[in-house]
């Protein structure tokens, strides 16, 4: 089985959704990447994993060039951005889904309803992608 994630930045939604993934089956190969990717981290997104015990800090952030030769089980958009500019993939791509999330790193306020943005999103990325996992993996 082999799953991309995709995302604008390719620096917090899909890469919790990438570690996720992973934390449910190590068997599966997930990729994440961005239609305009940073190239970093948020290092926010990497706290939030690592207090429920998921290490993300060795990700990459990639851009979705990289993946568009290679053929795909799922390809999981997770912003609307990233849904409506996915690029048409050379290879084969069987099943396209889109899961739609919120981009915490535009919460604005105390550094306290920021991390419990982060917090909010993470824990809505790990039950929606457990769902889809349990649906379509498992």
């Amino acid at each position: 089985m082999k799953i991309l994630i995709i995302c604008t930045g390719n620096s917090c939604r899909s890469q919790m959704a990438h570690g996720f993934l992973k934390s449910f089956d190590d068997n599966i190969t997930v990729e994440s990447a961005g239609t305009e990717a940073s190239g970093k981290l948020n290092t926010k997104a990497v706290e939030v994993m690592s207090e429920i015990g998921i290490d993300i800090s060795t990700h990459t952030s990639n851009s979705i060039n990289e993946y568009l030769n290679t053929d795909w089980d799922y390809v999981i958009t997770v912003c609307g951005g990233a849904n409506e500019s996915c690029p048409t993939f050379i290879a084969n791509v069987k099943n396209k889904v889109h899961i739609g999330f919120d981009d915490p790193s535009f919460a604005k306020g105390s550094d306290e309803f920021i991390m419990s943005e982060f917090r909010r999103v993470r824990d809505e990325i790990k039950t929606k992608f457990f769902e889809f996992y349990n649906q379509n993996i498992k």
